[in-house]
């Protein structure tokens, strides 16, 4: 079942009680003619994806959205909507809890952690079969959070805000608006950059760095100007484009 929401910052909105997954429904909505932008949300999902193919847990009572956008930048500098979400996701849940704002960071180069624990993901996915389209999904425990997890994982209720995924949703879409736009499809890198970097998890810290033939140990000391983390080792300093961070 699904209806046309509304009441979401002038957002079209189209919410399921289930889904597989909001980033393949609103691929296969960009398929067959849907243009966006146009929020897609589930109650749940059965086959929740994170990055690397990852799954991911999706008990009731927590957020599931994709945001479909169409042409939404050059294709070579999409990847960045990752670090836009993530900023907007940030912004959305400092609202949402103020109380919680001090304890939250961002985890290169797509997770929000609470307290040095993961309590949102991001996926941005593209698909160029008719148009270039990109679903930037988004999952927040609010309710619930799994278990035996490689990087330690919270929820917003057990920190003391109980949120319901609909009030967090219409706080993330307003402040989605507002980052798009800062970032100008893509123009405005360097501004959203900057803003990630002051609230960025570990920077300046030793971490580990999982690549898919090795791992890396070093210093985080920034992003370049495409968004890829700098880790400085005994060798200098290298510029990781996808890889998952521990450490923290």
């Amino acid at each position: 079942m699904n209806r046309e929401a509304t009441g979401l910052a002038g957002a079209r909105h189209r919410a399921y009680d289930t889904l597989g997954s909001t980033n393949a429904e609103a691929l296969a909505l960009a398929r067959a003619g849907e243009r966006g932008p146009l929020w897609v949300t589930a109650k749940t999902q059965t086959a929740g994806r994170g990055r690397r193919g990852n799954a991911w847990v999706s008990e009731p009572g927590n957020l599931f959205a994709t945001l479909l956008l169409t042409e939404p930048s050059e294709k070579a500098v999409a990847a960045q909507l990752s670090f836009v979400a993530a900023l907007a996701l940030y912004d959305a849940v400092s609202e949402a809890a103020p109380q919680l704002a001090r304890a939250l960071t961002l985890k290169w180069p797509n997770d929000l952690l609470l307290g040095g624990k993961k309590v949102a993901g991001i996926l941005v996915e593209g698909d160029s079969a008719e148009v270039f389209a990109v679903a930037v999904g988004v999952g927040v425990n609010c309710a619930s959070h799994p278990a035996d997890t490689h990087h330690p994982a919270a929820d917003l209720a057990a920190s003391g805000a109980a949120i319901a995924p609909e009030r967090l949703l219409a706080s993330l879409v307003a402040a989605m608006q507002r980052r798009l736009a800062q970032w100008a499809q893509g123009q405005g890198f360097a501004s959203i950059r900057a803003d990630w970097l002051r609230r960025a998890a570990a920077l300046g810290e030793e971490i580990r760095v999982r690549l898919p033939e090795r791992e890396l140990s070093g210093r985080f000391d920034g992003l370049d100007e495409a968004g890829r983390l700098l880790l400085t080792t005994g060798d200098g300093v290298t510029a990781i484009t996808a890889g998952e961070v521990f450490g923290l």
